[in-house]
């Protein structure tokens, strides 16, 4: 589930300047001549700016590789018309796909095993590992290329902090600290301290990374089986019914979506919400909120924690039917797209003056596709440019480095958010609420969905 919206160039590289000073690598097969790529994502002509810079990118991609011709594609990922790509021999060589569909597409054959390809490009070593790992099967053998990403954490007011005597720079890390913090400032300010997302399925996203964080599940690895009726999310849940119905902290509205609570939000109506990094286009960029205030801490952990959370994002499969000359092709393909940036400092410089010079958003912390190591060394190559207030990102920097992240669930991601939708909304309306018979009744409306 995406958090905000933006445009497809500045979600990969804030400009084509950076195009030109790649360099020109060899051809992905000089005894046959010229490849060619079928590569989907291809922006459709109702967004001309997005299509435009695609299409740039393209050109120059194929004027730094002269043995490799792409031949875009508008196809997208789409649960329900994939398997008709796959049955009609018209899926891309080269397409995105959500954070929950690798472990799926490995089990039915229908993504390449590229980690030949990524270790002769000198990506195994560049890519984040945890991501990686969401993307390949039991043996460490990688069938897809993580290239955005996000994970749960606390967006916070730091104005708010202190107003309530908070220290702005340290975010409660559990829950039992959200609790006692959400009290602090509603008793100071009279602002209710934490947001819950209770519709448009986002009541049902939140909860399962909450779930998460006390330990528990929402499905079995393979999908097959509702997990959630149990003590962790159980935790949770009497959390947010009683900050809400005894401690007074959460707003009367129990309807939030992501649009509304982004909201209420960015106008100082609330101190804490679930969010990421990248919610900073949205709340500042969008909704005027002051750059300064923006907060982001790590996910609270549950008693006994770290224990993890959720997390999402994009990565690209590449066709099982391409040889091993297209895959190699593919990854050049995937690297110069979406990670050149990380790998290529020129690159690297242009793309961030260039976001700079057009006031994007330049520099944004978050959870990174590449290792630590490279991340780190990527904001070193851009630090004259970063116009967002970096150190406002540390502590949810510091906690990507010690709680494990968790895939979204396998199966009917949003079929089981929607239906997660009304046991939070239950649980946020009613003080006399059956915890344990929502739950209940909950996992058995999830399963039928599963089968």
């Amino acid at each position: 589930m995406r958090k905000h919206t933006s445009t497809f160039a500045a979600v990969l590289a804030f400009g084509v300047a950076a195009a030109a000073l790649v360099g020109c690598s060899a051809p992905a097969d000089e005894s046959d001549g010229t490849i060619t790529l079928v590569v989907g994502d291809r922006p459709s002509a109702d967004r001309p700016e997005d299509r435009k810079y695609f299409d740039e990118r393209i050109a120059a991609f194929e004027d730094a590789n002269p043995g490799i011709t792409i031949d875009a594609s508008e196809a997208v990922w789409d649960a329900a018309t994939f398997q008709a790509l796959v049955a009609g021999g018209t899926q891309p060589d080269v397409m995105s796909v959500p954070f929950t569909e690798p472990q799926g597409l490995i089990a039915r054959g229908q993504a390449a095993d590229i980690t030949a390809a990524l270790e002769a490009e000198g990506l195994l070593d560049v890519l984040n590992p945890e991501l990686l790992a969401l993307a390949s099967d039991a043996s460490g053998n990688v069938f897809a290329v993580p290239t955005s990403g996000y994970s749960f954490g606390l967006v916070y007011n730091r104005a708010i902090f202190e107003q309530a005597g908070l220290d702005p720079d340290a975010p409660p890390t559990t829950w039992t600290e959200l609790r006692e913090v959400a009290q602090t400032i509603t008793e100071a300010t009279g602002v209710p301290g934490f947001g819950q997302m209770a519709s448009s399925n986002t009541g049902g996203w939140s909860f399962t990374g909450e779930t998460y964080s006390w330990g528990g599940s929402v499905e079995n690895a393979d999908g097959s089986e509702a997990t959630f009726d149990d003590e962790p999310a159980r935790q949770m849940l009497q959390l947010l019914h009683d900050m809400r119905f005894v401690d007074g902290t959460l707003p009367e509205n129990a309807l939030y979506d992501q649009g509304a609570i982004h909201q209420d939000f960015a106008a100082g109506r609330i101190g804490m919400i679930l969010g990421a990094p990248d919610a900073y286009w949205n709340v500042v960029r969008n909704l005027a909120f002051p750059a300064e205030d923006f907060g982001v801490g790590g996910m609270p952990q549950g008693d006994g924690g770290p224990h993890g959370t959720l997390s999402g994002g994009t990565a690209q499969i590449v066709n099982p039917n391409t040889t091993e000359a297209e895959r190699a092709a593919a990854i050049k393909w995937i690297e110069f797209l979406y990670l050149e940036r990380f790998v290529n400092e020129e690159v690297a410089v242009a793309d961030a003056r260039a976001s700079s010079e057009a006031d994007s958003v330049t520099g944004l912390p978050g959870l990174p596709v590449v290792s630590q190591e490279s991340y780190e060394r990527y904001f070193e190559w851009i630090a004259d440019y970063i116009n967002v207030p970096t150190e406002n990102f540390a502590p949810y920097l510091q906690a990507a480095q010690e709680v494990p992240i968790i895939a979204e669930p396998v199966s009917n991601a949003q079929e089981v958010y929607a239906t997660l939708d009304s046991l939070i909304q239950a649980v946020l309306t009613d003080p006399n609420a059956d915890i344990d018979a929502l739950l209940a009744q909950a996992a058995q409306q999830v399963q039928s969905r599963l089968g």
